[in-house]
C-alpha cells in the first residue's frame, strides 16, 4: 500500500460545509478516516468514477476536422476504443487509471467490471479503428501532445503489469503506440520553440511521459527496441534544447485562469528525468534561484477553484494535483542538503490537502478527469526527509 506523508492527513479536516451528495459526504469521510493513501477502499472509489464515464457517450467534446459530409459521425464511431468520458484524452488516462488500480488493487470488487471494460474497448478492430484516425489526413495535431502522452503512459502501464489480460491488451495497443512514437519523433524534430501552456499544448508536459516510456517499455524485437532509443534520445536532445538555458523563470505570474499543469514545475519535472542530478540540481537554483526562501509564494501556495461546475475554473483542481507530484518529484531529484527540497516537500503537501477532498465533487466537469491525476499523485512516492 502506497502512502503519502503522514502530516497530509491534517490537510483533510479542511472540509466544505456545504450539502453535499450521500456518495461525495462518503467519500470525504472516508478520507478522513484514512488520510491520503490508496487503500482498497479509495481505490475503489477512484476505480468507480472511472467506470461510471469509460462507456459514457455524452457529453461529448470531440476535436474533430471534417473533410467531407462523411466524416460527420458520432464519438463511439470515430473512437470505438475512447470515446467516453467527455473526451478523447479523458478517455485514455481513464483506462490508464482503470489499469492502475487494478494492477495494485487485484481484489477490488470492481475488478470484474474493470476487465470487462478494458476487454469491450481495447479491442483489435477498434484500435484500428483508433491508429486510422490518427493515420488520416490532417490530422497531425490531433490530441498533440496531451494525448499523446497519455496513450503512451497507458501502454506503459499495461507492459509493467504481470496478468495475461494486460499483455494482451498491450499487443492489442501496439500499431497505435507506434504511430504515435513516430508522431513524437516527426514534430519534436521540427518543433523550433516550446509551448509553455498550462493546459493540453505543454511541450514539457508530453516529453515528461514519452520519456517515461521510453526508458519502462522493453522489446525484443530489435527495430522496435531501436525506435524506442532513437525516442528516448530524440526527448532528451529536445528537452535540452528547449529548457536548458532558461534562468529565473517568471513563476509570480503563475497560475493563469484555467491551468491544470504549472509550466514551469511541469519543466522542471521533466529536466530531473533528462538531465544527471548534479546537473539538474545546478540547471534547477538557476531557474527558481529564490524557492528555498519560499519564493514566490504563488507557486507555493494552492490555487483557488471558485466553481467546480465551471469546465475551465476546475482545471484549478488538477493544477493542484499535478503542482503536488511535481514538486514531489522534484524534491526527490535534490540532494537531501537543499533547503528547497523541504519548501517543495511541504508545499506538496498543502496542494493535495487543497485538491484531493475535492476529486468528487458531484460534477462531471471535473469527475470524468481528476481521478486519473489524484492516483498519479498517490502513486508518486513521498520523498524521503
Amino acid at each position: 500500500m502506497l502512502k503519502v506523508n503522514p502530516s497530509l492527513t491534517l490537510c483533510i479536516l479542511l472540509l466544505t460545509s456545504q450539502p453535499l451528495p450521500a456518495s461525495v459526504e462518503s467519500w470525504r469521510s472516508q478520507l478522513n478516516r484514512e488520510g491520503f493513501v490508496l487503500s482498497q477502499a479509495q481505490a475503489s472509489h477512484f476505480a468507480q468514477l472511472a467506470l461510471k464515464c469509460a462507456r459514457k457517450e455524452y457529453p461529448n467534446k470531440i476535436e474533430h476536422v471534417l473533410s467531407d459530409a462523411d466524416q460527420l459521425r458520432p464519438p463511439k464511431s470515430l473512437h470505438p476504443a475512447f470515446y467516453g468520458c467527455y473526451d478523447w484524452h479523458s478517455s485514455v488516462h481513464g483506462h490508464w487509471l482503470l489499469a492502475r488500480l487494478l494492477r495494485l488493487h487485484p481484489s477490488l470488487k470492481e475488478a470484474q467490471e474493470i476487465r470487462e471494460t478494458l476487454n469491450a474497448n481495447l479491442t483489435p478492430n477498434n484500435i484500428e479503428v483508433e491508429n486510422d484516425y490518427f493515420k488520416a489526413s490532417g490530422r497531425q495535431s490531433f490530441e498533440r501532445p496531451y494525448g499523446w502522452a497519455w496513450l503512451l503512459k497507458l501502454h506503459e502501464e499495461l507492459y509493467s503489469w504481470n496478468d495475461t489480460d494486460a499483455q494482451r491488451w498491450f499487443k492489442t495497443l501496439q500499431p497505435l503506440a507506434e504511430t504515435i512514437i513516430k508522431m513524437y519523433m516527426d514534430f519534436f524534430e521540427k518543433q523550433t520553440y516550446p509551448i509553455r501552456v498550462g493546459t493540453h499544448f505543454n511541450s514539457a508536459f508530453g516529453l515528461s511521459f514519452a520519456l517515461d516510456y521510453a526508458n519502462s517499455v522493453k522489446s525484443s524485437d530489435p527495430e522496435r527496441q531501436q525506435a524506442l532509443n532513437k525516442l528516448k534520445e530524440r526527448i532528451v536532445e529536445s528537452s535540452r534544447r528547449y529548457y536548458l538555458s532558461d534562468i529565473n523563470y517568471p513563476a509570480a505570474l503563475e497560475p493563469a485562469g484555467d491551468d491544470f499543469l504549472s509550466g514551469g514545475l511541469i519543466e522542471a519535472d521533466l529536466m530531473r528525468r533528462a538531465l544527471k542530478p548534479e546537473e539538474f540540481r545546478r540547471w534547477f537554483h538557476r531557474f527558481l534561484p529564490r524557492i528555498a526562501n519560499g519564493s514566490p509564494r504563488s507557486l507555493l501556495t494552492p490555487a483557488i477553484v471558485s466553481d467546480r461546475s465551471d469546465p475551465k475554473i476546475v482545471h484549478l483542481d488538477g493544477l493542484n494535483l499535478s503542482r503536488a507530484w511535481c514538486m514531489r518529484n522534484i524534491a526527490s531529484s535534490l540532494p537531501r542538503t537543499d533547503p528547497a527540497r523541504r519548501v517543495f516537500a511541504q508545499s506538496a503537501n498543502q496542494h493535495a490537502g487543497a485538491a484531493l477532498k475535492y476529486v468528487a465533487s458531484g460534477n462531471y466537469e471535473g469527475e470524468h478527469w481528476l481521478a486519473s491525476f489524484a492516483v498519479y499523485l498517490l502513486t508518486t512516492p513521498d520523498p524521503d526527509l
